[in-house]
Order: C-alpha cells, then sequence, then structure tokens
C-alpha cells in the first residue's frame, strides 16, 4: 500500500515519519522542499506537485493549515482530487469546520473517492510520539482501511460519526483549550496585582480543581514566560475562527468563544503568533 502524504509542517512531519517507521511507502509533498529533506533521506519519495503524489497513492492524507489550504491542494493548479484513483481514499487531518469537511467529502465522492476528516488531539511530541488522538468521521468501512494507518500514527481513534463529525469534536476540544488557557491567564494576572507570586499562585492552582490538567505541561513554561511551540497561537485563533464559523451556521450563541477569538487575534497582532498558545499567558499580563 502506498501512502500520499501532503503538509509537512509541525504536526505533519512527525505523523509522516512514524509511517515510515512502521514500514509504509510513503510519497510526500509540500510547498517547501526543505521540510521535507529528512523524511527524504528516511526512505520517503518526493514529488513536485500534489497531483504527482495522488497519482501514486492509494490512501492520500492532508495536515494543512486552514480550509483555504486544503481547497488549494485539492483543486487548486495541479491539485490532487483529479489524480486521486477511484476507490482510494482521502484521510484529511487538517482542522476545519464540519461544513466545510462535508462540501470535501461531497466532491472527493462525485470522483468515487472515499473521505474520513480526522483532525487530532495532541501536539508536536504526541505526533512524534505517535500518541495522538484521532477524531474521525466517515463511512464504517472506510474506517476499517484506515486502522492501520491512524494505529501508525497515533493512540487511539474516536469514530465519532458520520463525515464532518470528526471536525465537529475537533471544534469542541479546541473552543475548551483556548477558553481555559485564556480564562486561567487573566486569573494568574489578578492574582499577581494583589501581591501574589506566580510562583506561589501555579502551585497553588496547577493540580487543583479549577485548572485543566493539561497546564501541569505548561507549568515551568508559564513560571519562566518562555513559550516552546508544540501548537501555534495563530493557529488557535484560527481554530476559533472555526469555530465561530460552525457557531454561525448552526445557530449557536458563543459569546465566551467569540471573545477569545479576539484577545487570540490581538496576541498575534502583538507579536505572539508563533508561540506556543499558552503565550496568551504573556499576552494577558502584559
Amino acid at each position: 500500500m502506498k501512502i500520499g502524504f501532503i503538509g509537512l509542517g509541525i504536526m505533519g512531519s512527525r505523523m509522516a515519519a512514524n509511517l515510515l517507521k512502521n514500514d509504509y511507502s510513503l510519497i510526500i509533498h509540500n510547498r517547501s522542499k526543505e521540510k521535507a529533506e529528512a523524511l527524504i533521506s528516511a526512505g520517503a519519495v518526493w514529488a513536485d506537485t500534489p497531483a504527482e503524489v495522488a497519482r501514486q497513492a492509494d490512501i492520500l492524507i492532508t495536515m494543512l493549515a486552514h480550509p483555504e489550504a486544503v481547497r488549494e491542494i485539492s483543486e487548486g493548479e495541479n491539485g490532487f482530487l483529479p489524480t486521486l484513483k477511484a476507490g482510494s481514499l482521502w484521510i484529511d487531518c487538517s482542522t476545519v469546520h464540519p461544513s466545510f469537511a462535508r462540501e470535501m467529502a461531497a466532491m472527493a465522492s462525485k470522483r468515487n473517492i472515499q473521505y474520513i476528516d480526522a483532525p487530532v488531539a495532541g501536539s508536536k511530541n504526541q505526533a512524534a510520539g505517535a500518541q495522538l488522538v484521532f477524531f474521525a468521521g466517515g463511512k464504517a468501512a472506510d474506517m476499517e482501511t484506515a486502522a492501520p494507518v491512524f494505529a501508525a500514527m497515533g493512540q487511539k481513534t474516536v469514530h465519532v460519526g458520520n463525515q464532518g463529525m470528526g471536525t465537529a469534536l475537533k471544534m469542541v476540544v479546541n473552543l475548551q483549550l483556548a477558553t481555559s488557557m485564556a480564562a486561567f491567564s487573566e486569573g494568574i494576572a489578578l492574582g499577581e496585582s494583589l501581591g501574589l507570586s506566580r510562583e506561589m499562585l501555579l502551585n497553588a492552582l496547577i493540580g487543583g480543581p479549577v485548572a485543566p490538567p493539561y497546564l501541569a505541561m505548561k507549568k515551568e513554561n508559564l513560571l519562566n514566560d518562555t513559550y516552546p511551540v508544540e501548537f501555534p497561537l495563530q493557529w488557535m485563533q484560527k481554530d476559533l475562527h472555526m469555530a465561530a464559523i460552525a457557531a454561525y451556521e448552526s445557530g449557536t450563541a458563543m459569546p465566551l468563544a467569540n471573545l477569545s477569538k479576539e484577545i487570540y487575534r490581538m496576541a498575534v497582532q502583538d507579536g505572539f503568533g508563533e508561540n506556543d498558545f499558552s503565550a496568551i499567558f504573556g499576552f494577558m499580563k502584559k
């Protein structure tokens, strides 16, 4: 089985590396070839265009930054959809929004291509260690086909339902991450303004009932005002925008989410965008 992989950023490059470790034949493409050099050295085959990846692949995986990138790579000049073989499977691990995922599923179906939307929970370290969790939306038969591929890249796959539902769950997860990080940061800013030390606040709150468990992994970074990137803040802001689109389409009011989206946008404008999303802590205490 030949697997095509398009999108070799922080997450995609590590996911692709785990496919190679599991002896899959891998054809890869990325907008900038230099990000692919390590994978090529490890045995992956470079393709100059997305279309060329698709000509060779039985399963195609995309891991891209936003819906516009997915549309361009799939439908644009040298896009992969016209050259994917009938009966092949496209797994999109990009974080988009549910209606976009369903649109891509419909486009694929017209060409007799199967489609699964499978965004992931986890960041750089989980991607490197094949510890990702996939939230997958698709047909049961396609999930069976994809199961060993998911297992090579992650620790768990949650089959949420039909196409678009994996993306729906990812919207909920990232909304919780973004708003909880902003709320925690605001609380620490208040505590420091009242004379409490940051070290005392972090020690008292992290691990307690009011702090999300993931903050234990961020504690030292928050203490030292260092935010090495695992999941970039600019992409968290994008995901909040995706959630806002989904909420608008479903008629759901999300005042906290929309406020958080604008806070993260201000942080991007203030130069925090390429830091880890926990850098909202640094922005909020300014």
